[in-house]
């Protein structure tokens, strides 16, 4: 015979109960939190705007032996436009797609007060439009630049080559070459970043000056973002018109969604071990770094939710069963007896009229 729950035991499991379900909701809330943390992910959100029309955003990460350069982009430029034009998808002042491009290296960056080897980003494209990093000082550099001498450098670096960060304008030498400063960026204090982030002090400048300085330059990632009339749309597309080689083409848009993190439990072990002979950029480590604490945020939150729902469950199913015991067991008699009590009363009344018996 089982021993009746005592009024303690009771109280500590309702405890137990709501701190898992409170454990579950937090995990849950870190992960939503988590995945807001990084602007590099959200260009779609952005670009989409007020529009009805759904946008992706693509990242394409080349193999380190398969560089492409502008001409690829460019014929897949014109692809992208013809596929819109095919899905009679409307142009609406060229808004339907936005892409940028980049590459590292090396150069050596000097003025008159310092002088060191730094990391270099080459960029193309609406490259900052994908990529907000704030601005200290002065303005990003863009596509429509007329002169692509103009760099961005990070606070790091303004400090040892200027000794300040107000410096739009100031000249500067890239191996040997004339620069202009366009201004000082902050780097992402965002966890992942910061992390992901190993290079030390750098610069931002057009892919085309540092293809003029370094000959056998190569884009290695290209990044897009494109109207989605049907889901799947641009990752199919890309995936068959882009020059990918044996590369990797990730879908950034809902990559931290509730499906995909325990898709990536799913992958747990697996993920880490790299086959394609691609190198990301940080911002790419940075996001899978996301994904990795999202996906065991994800699982925590499930595993402490078990209790509370199987508990839901059967108070739910204890419920129900003592609902139907009191139909069983009080309404049913009860509405069997007054059942009978009729038939015998119309039987009654049948018989008197039959026999001639009725009341005055």
């Amino acid at each position: 015979m089982k021993k009746p729950w005592t009024k303690k035991k009771r109280i500590f499991f309702a405890v137990l109960n709501s701190a898992l379900a409170l454990a579950a909701l937090v995990f849950l809330g870190l992960t939503l939190l988590l995945s807001r943390q990084l602007s590099g992910q959200q260009a779609a959100e952005r670009w989409q705007g007020e529009s009805e029309l759904a946008f992706t955003q693509l990242s394409c990460y080349l193999p380190v032996d398969k560089k492409i350069g502008l001409e690829q982009v460019y014929t897949f430029r014109t692809a992208i436009l013809t596929k819109l034009k095919e899905a009679a998808v409307e142009e609406e002042s060229g808004s339907l797609f936005a892409d940028a491009w980049s590459t590292t290296g090396k150069v050596t960056a000097s003025t008159s007060l310092g002088k060191s080897e730094v990391s270099a980003i080459a960029v193309g494209g609406r490259f900052f439009d994908f990529h907000p990093i704030r601005l200290i000082s002065g303005s990003y550099i863009s596509e429509s630049d007329l002169m692509k001498d103009r760099v961005l450098l990070d606070e790091d670096l303004a400090w040892l080559l200027f000794g300040g960060t107000d410096l739009q304008g100031l000249e500067l030498q890239i191996n040997g070459a004339p620069f202009v400063v366009a201004g000082v960026i902050e780097r992402e204090q965002d966890f992942a970043s910061k992390k992901a982030y190993t290079a030390g002090m750098g610069l931002y400048m057009s892919f085309d000056a540092y293809a003029a300085l370094e000959e056998t330059a190569g884009i290695n990632c290209y990044e897009l973002v494109m109207a989605e009339p049907v889901d799947g749309f641009a990752l199919s597309f890309a995936k068959e018109k882009f020059p990918i080689g044996q590369g990797e083409i990730i879908q950034n848009s809902g990559r931290f969604s509730f499906e995909n993190r325990v898709k990536l439990l799913g992958k747990f072990g697996s993920r880490s071990m790299q086959t394609l002979g691609v190198v990301y950029p940080y911002w790419e480590n940075a996001a899978r770094c996301v994904e990795d604490w999202c996906a065991l945020f994800t699982f925590l939150a499930l595993f402490a939710s078990v209790l509370p729902v199987v508990t839901v469950a059967v108070i739910t199913v204890r419920y129900i069963r003592r609902g139907k015991n009191k139909v069983e067991e009080d309404l049913l008699p009860s509405l069997k007896d007054r059942t009978q009590e009729a038939i015998r009363v119309r039987q009654r009344r049948r018989w008197e009229k039959k026999h001639g018996m009725h009341e005055e």
